[in-house]
C-alpha cells in the first residue's frame, strides 16, 4: 500500500542518529545518507518497499510536527519493539508511551511510542502473538 514515508528534519546530523538507532534495532538496513540535501533512507530487508526517509523539507522552509500525524515502524517481535524504544531513547528520543500490549488496538498488538528529537511521534509495533 506505501510506498514511501518522509519525516521533516530541521538538524539532520541529531535525527541521523536518533533513526539510525532505531532502525538498527529493528533490523532494517540503511539504504543511503546524502548529507549534502540532506535526506536519508532504510528499508526492510530484502524489500525494495517501503522506504522510510528523512530530510529537510522540499520547499525549503523549517519542519514542524502535526497534532495526531504519527509513522508506526513494524518490528519483528516484541523484543525488537523493547530494543527500539530504549535505542531511540539513548539516542535523544523521548518516551511517548513505554513498551506494552495494546488491547484496545487488537488482541496481539504490541507496541510503543517515542518523539525523535524534533518531536515526530514514531510508533512501534509488533502484531504477532507473544512468543513470536
Amino acid at each position: 500500500m506505501l510506498s514511501h514515508s518522509f519525516i521533516g528534519v530541521n538538524d539532520f546530523e541529531r535525527a541521523l542518529h536518533f533513526y539510525a538507532a532505531v532502525m538498527q534495532a529493528l533490523g532494517h538496513r540503511q539504504r543511503f545518507v546524502e548529507r549534502a540535501r540532506p535526506w536519508a533512507g532504510w528499508q526492510a530487508e530484502g524489500q525494495a518497499r517501503p522506504l522510510f526517509l528523512i530530510g529537510a523539507p522540499h520547499d525549503g522552509a523549517a519542519a514542524s510536527t502535526g497534532n495526531g500525524q504519527m509513522v508506526a515502524l513494524l518490528a519483528p517481535d516484541r523484543a525488537a519493539v523493547r530494543a527500539a524504544h530504549a535505542a531511540g531513547l539513548a539516542a535523544g528520543g523521548s518516551d511517548a508511551g513505554a513498551p506494552g500490549p495494546r488491547p484496545e488496538y487488537h488482541a496481539d498488538y504490541y507496541g510503543a511510542y517515542l518523539r525523535d528529537p524534533e518531536g515526530n511521534k514514531i510508533g512501534l509495533a509488533c502484531h504477532d502473538p507473544a512468543g513470536n
